[in-house]
């Protein structure tokens, strides 16, 4: 059975701060509680919720300003990766979210592994136009370039 909720702190995939929400109870018990980050829908707990929409909001703002802000010094990036390939030019392994994950941390930019859109694993070399996802639904671009280096093969 599903009992409402008042969420105190943001939950991705779950809701904003100061909205109610109605989870399983599992879920609430093992993580939702003890992380407080939310608490039992009460007529108390109510009178709470229009101060946490308020700040929330002004939280929302402060955090879209300062995404924009990155998004404008990111937007254009051109980041650059070398990888061994096969004579026809076939990459070996591919270019993941922690690979990219690196190249931000090299040019000084902390991302996490949510912000990166990436469905899959890049597996051919060139450019490759990628998207990064800040906060409060912001995004820029960014270009990805893959460079491949002949693998020496030994011969004896």
């Amino acid at each position: 059975m599903k009992q409402q909720y008042l969420l105190i702190d943001d939950v991705e995939d779950v809701g904003r701060s100061g909205e109610l929400i109605s989870v399983k109870s599992g879920f609430a018990r093992n993580f939702l509680l003890p992380q407080q980050k939310a608490v039992p829908a009460s007529p108390h707990t109510l009178r709470m919720q229009a101060k946490l929409v308020e700040e929330r909001s002004q939280k929302a703002a402060v955090d879209r300003k300062e995404a924009e802000e990155q998004g404008a010094k990111l937007e254009g990036l051109i980041l650059q990766i070398t990888v061994k390939v096969d004579p026809e030019g076939h990459m070996y392994g591919s270019v993941g979210t922690s690979d990219i994950i690196e190249l931000f941390a090299k040019e000084g930019i902390k991302v996490d592994k949510r912000n990166i859109g990436m469905n899959k694993p890049i597996k051919a070399t060139g450019v490759h136009q990628m998207t990064l996802k800040l906060k409060e639904g912001v995004t820029c671009g960014y270009s990805l370039q893959i460079i491949g280096e002949q693998a020496q093969q030994h011969r004896e």
